[in-house]
């Protein structure tokens, strides 16, 4: 079914002043029930309920997307308590999570702000360049910049791996590799993810932005090379979860909402680079990764589901916030690519979908699953280590974005 010119243009605007409202609601929440007063920064938990958890330990996954969402956001709606968010959140990464001895960014502290794990998880790190870059577009905060730019060197200097390739995934407070290097106990031990490579080339795409020097520019092109080499297979547009040193493949299924947002991360890097040949060469993949998705993932409400389970033989249809919220990025910028229509139709079926049922109505921020599922089978709280404003509040800006071009 193909969409007309005229039809198109408004159904454009009235999509984009949806995504306006939902951004703002999404950030309302978060400075409505996120805000810890009493101890700094962010609580590290809000239940389902919007009850604060205030004993809760606070990750730096988590409030260096805090960090960045804010950022982004009130360099899209200028308003000064999204900035004051952003202040708030920047000051307090850089006094409690940074590691002023060894550089790099502790992984995890108690509520008090006192480190509680000092491992250097490389995944963490990008984010942290990630969060800090988009300080220093909203501010100019030269400091912002130059933490950023520490923390790119130190993750060239110590965490690639100079036989095989890629990037390793954890490490020690003093950068020694760490035998277990896993993010979550849910989470296979092998030293090399496609998760960590993913935010490595998303850090790498705003640095080099920001800093179009060679060195960024190498660094940028390695971590696209690692994807088009090891990572993406080309047999099934598919991408291998867990690799060990040798890049060999020991995924225990396909993760749908990974596949599709890195097919769309992964062309916002390879846009940055400006590399006509790379852009030629990797266009078509990015486009068959999101068409595997449409014809392996899709449920009957236009929804996408989370992966598929080798050992079971099975599709795990939850729907997972996050996978939603990426798949719709990841067909428009499909639709963007292509011309295909099919692509735009999935990314409006998505928001329907999500509106409809991943949405918590009145109370505000997004389930964690869908209103669909088994809710027992969620973590308890809204805002959590694994939960920011992030994935939704990103789609939301991404989309605005893109349909203002």
């Amino acid at each position: 079914m193909a969409v007309d010119e005229l039809e198109y243009d408004d159904r454009q605007k009235a999509l984009r002043r949806e995504f306006y409202v939902e951004l703002e609601r999404i950030a309302h929440w978060w400075l409505d029930y996120g805000w810890d007063h009493e101890r700094g920064g962010f609580f590290g938990e809000v239940g389902v309920d919007n009850t604060p958890v205030p004993e809760a330990e606070k990750g730096v996954v988590l409030n260096t997307r805090i960090l960045w969402f804010f950022c982004e956001l009130s360099r899209t709606v200028d308003a000064p308590r999204y900035r004051k968010a952003a202040e708030r959140s920047y000051h307090y990464i850089l006094e409690h999570f940074l590691d002023k001895a060894h550089g790099g960014v502790y992984w995890m502290l108690d509520c008090n702000g006192r480190p509680t794990d000092t491992k250097k998880q490389v995944y963490a790190q990008a984010f942290a360049i990630y969060a800090l870059l988009a300080y220093y577009q909203l501010t100019q905060e030269p400091r912002a910049l130059c933490e950023a730019k520490k923390a790119f060197a130190l993750l060239e200097r110590h965490t690639v791996d100079r036989e095989k390739g890629g990037y390793l995934e954890a490490f020690t407070r003093e950068w020694e590799v760490m035998e277990d290097a896993r993010l979550s106990t849910k989470d296979l031990n092998y030293p090399k993810t496609m998760n960590t490579h993913l935010h490595v080339v998303e850090a790498y795409t705003t640095l080099y932005q920001v800093d179009p020097s060679q060195d960024v520019a190498d660094a940028l092109r390695y971590s696209i090379d690692c994807f088009d080499r090891y990572i993406i297979n080309k047999g099934n547009f598919h991408l291998r979860m867990f690799m060990d040193h040798d890049w060999r493949d020991h995924s225990p299924g396909f993760t749908y909402g990974h596949d599709i947002e890195c097919s769309w991360l992964l062309a916002k890097a390879v846009e940055s680079l400006g590399d006509e040949s790379v852009t030629r060469r990797l266009r078509p993949t990015l486009i068959a990764m999101a068409d595997v998705c449409l014809k392996e993932a899709m449920g009957e409400h236009g929804e996408m589901y989370d992966g598929y389970e080798f050992d079971r033989h099975r599709v795990n249809q939850e729907r997972v916030w996050w996978v939603q919220a990426e798949a719709m990025v990841g067909y428009y910028k499909a639709y963007c690519l292509s011309g295909e229509d099919r692509f735009y139709l999935a990314a409006e079926r998505l928001w329907r979908f999500m509106q409809k049922y991943q949405m918590a109505g009145d109370s505000g921020e997004w389930l964690w699953l869908s209103t669909l599922d088994d809710q027992s089978h969620a973590p308890p709280y809204k805002l959590g280590a694994w939960k920011g404003p992030y994935h939704n509040g990103r789609a939301m800006l991404e989309m605005i974005r893109m349909l203002n071009n």
